[in-house]
């Protein structure tokens, strides 16, 4: 079994994009229109996991309400300090501001996407 992608609905699409493909470097590998809505799928450069963020033509005014199964995502970077630098300068705001890990040999940070999902970004050390 091969783990092939997850989908996140997203409230703005614009917003969400933005965050995913500047933010985050992931690029748009293709979409899919459907009577109700618009799959777009996104990569990193070195996965073949996807992220689909669904963008549904009847969207709940407030958004959607996440679980509370749901933990988060984790997504890689090579260099935590350049990570930092540009998070800030997209004005974002830190759920756990980056710190060492020592269990994990990692350096590790929370963030939230413009829905509110947690994204994990690990530098490994």
């Amino acid at each position: 079994m091969k783990i092939l992608h997850a989908m996140i609905r997203v409230k703005d699409i614009e917003a969400s994009m933005k965050f995913y493909t500047e933010l985050l470097g992931l690029q748009k590998t293709h979409e899919i229109k459907l009577e109700d809505s618009i799959l777009h799928f996104l990569k990193g450069n070195d996965s073949d996991f996807e992220i689909e963020l669904t963008q549904n033509f009847e969207t709940p005014k407030e958004g959607y309400t996440n679980g509370n199964a749901f933990g988060h995502f984790a997504i890689e970077t090579d260099d935590m300090d350049k990570f930092d630098k540009k998070f800030k300068a997209f004005g974002g705001e830190y759920l756990y501001e980056p710190f060492v890990m020592e269990e994990a040999g990692s350096k590790i940070a929370f963030i939230k996407d413009p829905d509110g999902n947690e994204i994990e970004i690990i530098q490994k050390l």
